[in-house]
């Protein structure tokens, strides 16, 4: 399985993956899982918000009506029971396959791969599944295209409407529900879908560690705590275009300046709180080498253990942003353009997850956002960690050895045995 994602959507030069949401490289990996999901005998389908799911026992029926676009069946082992599960009966993993721009081979992937694997080797061990299980890839998840993370299941959850699904547009001007149709779904069905998570008894997503602390600990596999709340803010800095040879320093409303000071501010003021705060995307206009810009515009990405030392950190970025301003003639504007709160995974099923584990592997925090903590408002779900040796992520530098990889795999199955066929 490995061997056959890791030539979709991989740059010749970087060696870096851009696997965006709704294009060629994407489509590809779709049809990879919906592959992989037959030959295994599982009944596949596209949810109403283009997200993927493989069920074994039968997917979860609508009511009568309710949108169900694109549902394949196929036959899962033991024959495809199409009646209803009862309501939070079933078990469900996976994880996303798009990846953010030049992003490494195993953010996303690892936890379908795993998920696969995971059946396989149950089904090895002979294990009989008494609860209805599914595999899923989520859309969207890393936002490269749009600027929204998680954007499948926060459509899915409720969090993020048809209307503001509607008005996301790429850097090209492609609207979401443009880009769906382009890939052959109807965008007319998007929204919240609680009819089918209603029927979701646990999600358990595996996850490669977005840091050292495995490696520290030097442990294999962990179990995530909590999320750190974190969102992204677009700060649009305008000034005056003007000649950059002939325009006197004292005469210019540069907000070239402005955005750096910003810049030094947010690495400033995360060190002084512990937190994490990045600018790592920016646009010019009108971009040219002798031209001074007329507006630079500028994301953070800010994050924190807690909501308090958060909502400090981006309000002092802000401030020293408007102080900069100021004193430049610049107009600023600050636009939060997404936002997750802190989520603490419930602890019954995380206890649940660590004594099937044996009681011995470690509980994380992380500040990377996924879409097991989306989901989480709406169904219990926990997240397992598999080592990263370097702590790199979003990278092509981005790895996990392949035998942290297996034990991530046996330890997922022994989760879903024993949460699924017992």
């Amino acid at each position: 399985m490995w061997s056959e994602l890791r030539r979709i959507g991989r740059d010749a030069d970087s060696g870096g993956y851009r696997r965006h949401a709704w294009t060629g490289a994407d489509a590809d990996c779709r049809n990879w899982f919906q592959e992989q999901a037959e030959a295994r005998g599982l009944a596949y389908e596209t949810d109403r918000n283009g997200n993927q799911w493989a069920w074994l026992g039968g997917p979860p029926l609508p009511p009568a009506g309710y949108p169900h676009p694109c549902l394949r069946r196929g036959t899962p082992s033991g024959g495809d029971t199409r009646s209803a599960p009862a309501a939070g009966d079933a078990v469900v993993t996976g994880s996303h396959l798009d990846s953010v721009p030049d992003g490494g081979a195993f953010d996303g992937p690892l936890g379908v791969v795993s998920a696969f694997a995971a059946l396989d080797e149950l089904r090895r061990r002979g294990a009989e599944f008494t609860r209805p299980f599914a595999i899923t890839n989520f859309a969207d998840e890393e936002g490269a295209r749009f600027g929204l993370a998680c954007v499948g299941s926060r459509l899915a959850a409720g969090q993020l409407t048809r209307e503001q699904a509607y008005a996301l547009r790429d850097a090209d001007g492609v609207s979401l529900p443009e880009a769906m149709e382009a890939a052959g779904l109807d965008p007319g069905t998007i929204g919240a879908d609680p009819e089918r998570l209603s029927r979701v008894g646990a999600f358990v997503e595996l996850h490669v560690e977005q840091g050292r602390a495995l490696d520290i600990s030097g442990d294999p596999v962990g179990i995530a705590s909590a999320i750190w709340p974190h969102g992204r803010w677009r700060f649009d800095f305008r000034g005056e275009a003007n000649h950059a040879g002939t325009t006197r320093l004292a005469d210019r409303r540069d907000p070239m300046p402005t955005y750096a000071e910003t810049v030094l501010a947010a690495r400033r003021e995360a060190e002084l709180a512990g937190a994490l705060a990045t600018f790592g995307k920016v646009s010019v206009e009108p971009n040219g080498v002798n031209a001074i810009p007329s507006l630079v515009r500028g994301w953070l990405d800010s994050r924190a253990a807690d909501q308090a030392t958060l909502d400090a950190v981006v309000s002092a970025i802000e401030q020293a942003a408007k102080d900069r301003a100021q004193r430049d003639g610049v107009d600023l504007a600050v636009v939060r353009e997404s936002f997750t709160p802190v989520v603490e995974f419930g602890h019954a099923l995380r206890d649940e997850i660590g004594r099937l584990l044996g009681g011995r592997v470690p509980l994380l925090g992380t500040g990377a956002g996924h879409d097991a903590g989306i989901l989480s408002a709406a169904v219990p779900t926990a997240m397992l960690f598999v080592r990263n040796p370097t702590g790199v992520s979003h990278s092509p530098a981005e790895h996990a050895a392949e035998d942290d990889c297996v034990a991530g795999v046996l330890a997922l199955a022994d989760v879903l045995e024993g949460l699924a066929c017992r």
